[in-house]
């Protein structure tokens, strides 16, 4: 018999029909398709410009990057990312598929709460993961602390021993340099750049303070430099192996939300003209986020697309959802049964990603195993914890969104 909501006996009434009835509705799309054409292209203009803002700073060399806007972008990036894993991501998909909905209390789906064990199930994915990525580069490119150091710092023996190469192979060897919640100080990394491209043996730089003697009536500092210069370029190597694949995993999971808000955005009723300015500030702050942490990253020359291409990728991924979403606008029923699971399901394994990668990269690698930043003057560390605390605070943005 099927459930007459205006007949029903609450002594016999299954509750998932209510729930169902009340929360299950048709397309609501309400028109304004001018205005969400325009959508499509304000969004993409924002995402990519606050995406690629932060890579410009650093790799075209005329955009000085001052550091404290640097160190903005990063950290206010990193507390709307973290925000976005618990309010933006968990609760919605608490909304669609948790134990109260029409979803969660019918069949199997009623048998567990689903978002928090595949929130579960993502960051043991993700752990999995990222152990099973450091561990391919430590096999690949030696230890921190192991071969590179003590190789170098042997054939550094003589009159330069624990002065010369051995003290630049064996930089490698700081712990604190294992991730890219490492990489915060851009300067010292554009620096570093600009030094192994632009030094030659001949040149007054920072790789001579080697001098011993060497073989044969070689150029010793010739010697020095060329041992430094590989042992950095391996540690580079080994950097950008380890960094990126933590880089990997956070973007895809800020992807799979970006689908979300296109598709939400393209069929939404009257509900769009307040949603439209709240996606506007969130995907610029969240693009701000993740292109200064990739723009921390030592990527090598031959791979000097990547980062333009992963920016391309977060600023595409939302306009692309939303114009999908405008070619079913009279189809797709964003509160239909299947579309809550699909959501759902969307919302939890992502959430997983970014309470992994924001928790541990963005906060934990940042702040608490990072040697270095405890060294930080307490006025800059002051600033960073404050514009996480802030970035974290457009959880409110969820009251709208």
């Amino acid at each position: 018999m099927s459930f007459d909501p205006h007949n029903v006996d609450l002594d016999t009434v299954d509750p998932s029909e209510v729930v169902c009835y009340l929360t299950l509705g048709s397309n609501e799309y309400s028109g304004n398709l001018g205005s969400r054409i325009a959508a499509v292209f304000v969004i993409l203009v924002v995402s990519s410009v606050g995406t690629v803002f932060p890579v410009l700073g650093t790799k075209v060399r005329r955009l000085k990057l001052p550091l404290y806007v640097y160190l903005f972008a990063r950290y206010f990036g990193a507390g709307v990312i973290v925000a976005t894993a618990f309010i933006h991501l968990l609760d919605p998909a608490y909304d669609e598929i948790g134990p109260n909905t029409c979803v969660g209390m019918t069949g199997n789906w009623a048998v567990c709460s689903w978002p928090p064990a595949i929130v579960l199930v993502s960051v043991m994915f993700i752990f999995l993961l990222d152990f099973c990525a450091e561990r391919m580069v430590a096999k690949k490119c030696g230890l921190a602390h192991g071969p590179v150091c003590s190789r170098e710092a042997e054939d550094g023996g003589g009159e330069g021993a624990g002065t010369g190469s051995g003290i630049g192979a064996c930089h490698a060897a700081d712990d604190s340099h294992l991730h890219s919640g490492d990489q915060d100080e851009i300067e010292t990394t554009v620096a570093q750049k600009e030094d192994l491209e632009s030094t030659s043996p001949a040149d007054d730089s920072p790789f001579h303070y080697t001098r011993g003697r060497g073989e044969g009536g070689g150029s010793s500092d010739t010697l020095a430099y060329e041992k430094v210069a590989a042992a950095a370029e391996v540690e580079r190597d080994r950097l950008f192996r380890q960094q990126i694949s933590a880089f990997l995993i956070l973007e895809f999971g800020i992807i799979f939300h970006s689908v979300i808000i296109g598709l939400t955005l393209g069929t939404a009723g009257d509900e769009f003209s307040t949603l439209y300015p709240v996606i506007v500030i969130h995907q610029t702050f969240e693009g701000l986020g993740i292109g200064a942490r990739l723009s921390g990253i030592p990527i090598p020359r031959s791979w000097g697309w990547l980062p333009w291409f992963l920016c391309a990728a977060y600023g595409l991924t939302t306009p692309v959802a939303m114009a999908i979403g405008l070619g079913m606008r009279y189809t797709y029923n964003g509160n239909s049964y299947t579309a809550n699971i699909v959501s759902g399901v969307l919302d939890s394994i992502p959430a997983g990603v970014l309470i992994y990668t924001g928790l541990l990269e963005l906060l934990a690698r940042d702040f608490l195993f990072n040697a270095k930043r405890m060294n930080d003057s307490s006025g800059r560390l002051a600033f960073m914890i404050g514009f996480t605390l802030l970035g974290a605070l457009m959880a409110l943005l969820r009251k709208w969104a």
